[in-house]
């Protein structure tokens, strides 16, 4: 499993082999079967995670006990409620296993050890971190500015494969709108 991670961050980034073996000290192989929670909301986030395979999703309660996935993430890719992992705050997001999952996952304490060895890891976990932030401004901005359909073709355009394993409902909540609408929009596309 740690193969996938070292061609991934080894894609922009030189590692030398002490790096390349202390990645795999600290990076830990673990399996999770479908609608797993790995982390609880309330809690401190314990682990960042590399998707080796598999699909998560970061999700909230809102105040009417209805589900908002806010991330939806799938291969390869790193994945935990950014802030607070990194601040060590308690989260009021859940981290869930939509599909049967194979991950590597890091402490925040590992993560800090690694950075300071690893000139390599620092520079890579300054670039995750940016894209995460570029990602997220992104799609607040598409909330807002897009309508729902246009959310929908945008996300089939770049992502086609959430389709065929994300279940609708939560598609549906990650675009911001009912499931019926998006049925709705799936249906006006297809004809």
């Amino acid at each position: 499993m740690h193969d996938k991670l070292l061609q991934y961050i080894s894609s922009e980034f030189n590692f030398n082999s002490d790096e390349i073996e202390t990645v795999k000290k600290y990076f830990e192989p673990v399996s999770y079967s479908k609608n797993t929670i790995l982390e609880e909301a309330g809690q401190v986030p314990q682990y960042l995670y590399y998707i080796v395979s598999g699909y998560l999703r970061l999700f909230y309660m809102d105040e009417n006990g209805n589900e908002v996935t806010t991330h939806i993430n799938c291969p390869p890719g790193f994945f935990t409620s950014y802030t607070h992992f990194i601040n060590q705050t308690r989260s009021e997001d859940c981290v869930e296993c939509i599909t049967d999952c194979s991950l590597l996952r890091i402490t925040k304490e590992h993560l800090d050890q690694l950075v300071i060895k690893s000139q390599g890891m620092k520079d890579f976990s300054i670039a995750v971190f940016q894209q995460s932030i570029a990602y997220n401004e992104n799609r607040s901005k598409e909330l807002s500015v897009l309508n729902a359909e246009q959310r929908y073709l945008k996300l089939i355009e770049n992502y086609p494969e959430i389709i065929q394993n994300v279940p609708i409902q939560y598609i549906a909540s990650f675009l911001g709108m009912k499931p019926e609408s998006l049925s709705r929009i799936r249906k006006k596309i297809i004809n």
